[in-house]
């Protein structure tokens, strides 16, 4: 599956015992000798009553992450298609906790991501207090961010033209900065209007995707707590456009956008 191109291997397993290795899900990462992701997402039985499914998330190196928003929409297309409940608003579980989706009519899939979390523990991040902004010491220079959880930890920097921005290269360096103790995604940011922007993500453990959805949240959560953005912007990526609607603070944060099957198959690991 994918959505807006960042592409996920999406299985089933029957508990927590029948989850891959991490060798093996990097092999199936491998482009050439694999199957190829950028992420996994394994869906499990639910284990609460309520809930249609859980599900768990793999970078393309083996680690697991707490939430994607991209794969999170792929989850609950298969989950609607499976158990009937388009149109209706149904909630899944992962580790970082439980979100609510809807599939609408016209198949563009809605999930609840939560409020953002703007304290320096919930990213795992060196700071004595939350700020708006940080001054990041890369050594040979200073880079000003914002930073915020989605689930997940995110830095996200504002520049004057995505095409541009240093993404491959001041990516991975913000990814494995010594601050952010369990490393990072990086999100880099043009404002082109109060309700637009446009956003490249270097995504940790992975390297740049066409789009990332929690990278998504993050950007347009951080532009609205720095006063430069309105409630609903629409994000274009690389791979396409997500809207996020996010009224403000202690306010859950809302995503939209597509999530699209590929093809199905069997694997035997």
């Amino acid at each position: 599956m994918h959505g807006l191109g960042n592409d996920f291997v999406v299985f089933d397993v029957e508990d927590a015992l029948g989850l891959p290795s991490r060798e093996f899900l990097r092999g199936l990462a491998d482009r050439h000798t694999g199957v190829g992701f950028d992420q996994a997402l394994a869906i499990l039985p639910a284990q609460r009553a309520g809930v249609a499914a859980e599900y768990r998330i793999y970078n393309a190196d083996g680690g697991e992450v707490e939430q994607c928003g991209n794969g999170v929409r792929c989850v609950a297309a298969l989950v609607a298609a499976r158990q009937g409940r388009a149109g209706e608003t149904f909630e899944l579980e992962c580790p970082a906790g439980s979100v609510f989706a809807r599939v609408s009519a016209d198949d563009l899939v809605s999930v609840a991501m939560g409020i953002p979390d703007f304290t320096p523990a919930a990213l795992a991040f060196e700071a004595v207090e939350p700020s708006p902004r940080y001054d990041l010491d890369l050594g040979d220079r200073s880079i000003e961010l914002g930073a915020v959880s989605m689930g997940n930890p995110h830095a996200v920097i504002r520049v004057d033209h995505v095409d541009t921005a240093p993404v491959t290269t001041l990516g991975p360096r913000i990814e494995h900065h010594s601050r952010f103790t369990r490393r990072t995604n990086v999100g880099f940011m043009e404002v082109v209007a109060r309700d637009h922007i446009r956003l490249r993500v270097w995504e940790r453990g992975v390297g740049e995707t066409r789009a990332c959805g929690t990278g998504a949240c993050a950007a347009v959560a951080v532009g609205r707590h720095l006063g430069w953005l309105d409630e609903q912007v629409a994000v274009d990526l690389p791979g396409g456009r997500l809207t996020i609607h996010w009224p403000g603070p202690n306010e859950t944060l809302w995503m939209t956008g597509p999530a699209v099957r590929v093809y199905e198959g069997t694997l035997t690991p």
